[in-house]
């Protein structure tokens, strides 16, 4: 096994396996916040409905994505609604239903008097009636899941949704739009990635000149003859990026794929001016990609054009770091290698 190998297989075995579950550590969950709250159910199975409309048209048009929600689907909008309505000190800014999971951007307008956990569990308890008498049988097969779990002291299974949560919680302006906005454009995404599941499946053993990899979006742009690596200093001044950018468009227009972590300034400039001219690129992404990773944003409309490939060389972590200088020296030779 090579040197390359072997860093990789330490790096993946001492890692901590990555969930989208886990609650921030620090974080007073009784205080006054706005959160996007995400269920989905047990299996991903598609208990709440079917999407239906144009992936073509935009939001607010009559043809445009929407779901059309089951028995099961509206009583779980019944039961969030019912929840906010019952507590003052919720706000429901937006809920999306989809047809294995629901979205919702929830406002504690003032402190609670418990955990926001716990009003969360009392709502799958409520969902969890609804489940019982919706699909008696589907329910008796999911508490007998969750009594051999207990058995095991696994608790991989729950009744009716997956257990736990996954919770973002807002801290930069301008976050909330585009919550919203990913929200609304929900139902669109969902059937754009079935007519293209080849661009939106993580894959998360790519290996290519002998380094492994997790990627989404096009790999078949590692195939392209002509890969062109862009790395700036941090000292480049304005003109010189403009300058540089001017040279590496060009490239582009003779068909180059463009490679970058996209850290510095001008790698930024760059990769973004010819991202936004539809030119195609591969970016590598320090923190590798997690198992339910998605493009959002116009990056998820360039993977469905097969205009960008994500790579990820290390394993995910879902703990914020800043970047340390020798891991963007290792991407920057790893772009290298890509491109030779």
């Amino acid at each position: 096994m090579d040197e390359e190998s072997l860093r990789q297989k330490r790096m993946y075995a001492g890692a901590k396996k990555p969930s989208m579950t886990r609650r921030k550590q620090d974080h007073d969950y009784r205080s006054r916040q706005i959160y996007l709250i995400t269920m989905v159910t047990e299996s991903r199975v598609p208990l709440f409905g079917h999407i239906e409309g144009d992936a073509h048209q935009p939001y607010g048009h009559p043809q445009a994505p929407h779901i059309v929600p089951t028995p099961l689907g509206k009583a779980i909008i019944d039961n969030w609604q019912g929840m906010t309505d019952r507590m003052p000190e919720l706000h429901n800014i937006a809920f999306q239903l989809m047809p294995d999971h629901f979205h919702a951007i929830l406002f504690v307008t003032s402190r609670l008097s418990v955990p926001l956990g716990t009003i969360l569990n009392r709502f799958k308890t409520g969902c969890r009636h609804s489940f019982l008498t919706l699909h008696p049988v589907l329910y008796d097969a999911a508490v007998q899941r969750q009594h051999q779990d207990i058995h095991r002291q696994d608790r991989s299974h729950g009744i009716l949704f997956a257990p736990q949560y996954n919770d973002k919680i807002l801290l930069r302006e301008g976050q909330l739009d585009n919550w919203v906005q990913y929200l609304s454009d929900n139902p669109r995404r969902l059937l754009v990635k079935r007519d293209h599941p080849e661009f939106f499946r993580v894959q998360h053993s790519l290996t290519w000149k002998g380094m492994t990899f997790s990627a989404i979006g096009n790999s078949f742009l590692l195939r392209k003859p002509f890969l062109v690596q862009i790395q700036c200093s941090r000292s480049l001044t304005t003109g010189q990026i403009e300058k540089k950018k001017e040279e590496v468009l060009s490239l582009c227009r003779q068909g180059a794929v463009l490679i970058s972590p996209s850290i510095s300034p001008g790698e930024r400039a760059i990769m973004r001016e010819a991202f936004d001219t539809g030119f195609p690129e591969i970016i590598l992404k320090n923190n590798g990609l997690a198992p339910l990773a998605k493009p959002t944003g116009k990056s998820f409309d360039a993977c469905a054009k097969g205009q960008l490939l994500f790579l990820g060389p290390t394993f995910h972590s879902n703990k914020y770091r800043t970047i340390r200088r020798s891991e963007c020296l290792n991407l920057n030779e790893i772009a290298r290698k890509i491109c030779e």
